[in-house]
């Protein structure tokens, strides 16, 4: 999609509303958006004196850190299929 095909996506995340802009569908957006609020939530039942902003910072550490064992993962997958083929 061109700059021109963005498209605009209202979603929910912990309470506030907010408009996206992306190239992605809008399903896919939204369904990131869902992702968010239920990790933020999940956050804020375990911490429940944390600031809307602290609850925020923790959640994306949180999805950094999936992200991160995921391409490691990834990686390390990858590389055993190398091997594979050198075999």
């Amino acid at each position: 999609m061109s700059h021109g095909d963005r498209r605009k996506v209202s979603v929910m995340i912990y309470g506030e509303p907010y408009m996206v802009l992306g190239n992605d569908e809008p399903g896919r957006i939204e369904k990131l958006a869902v992702l968010v609020d239920k990790k933020m939530r999940l956050i804020s039942q375990r911490n429940p004196r944390l600031s809307t902003t602290k609850v925020a910072v923790l959640t994306a550490l949180n999805l950094a850190d999936e992200m991160i064992r995921l391409k490691e993962e990834q990686q390390a997958l990858a590389k055993l299929l190398e091997e594979e083929k050198d075999i």
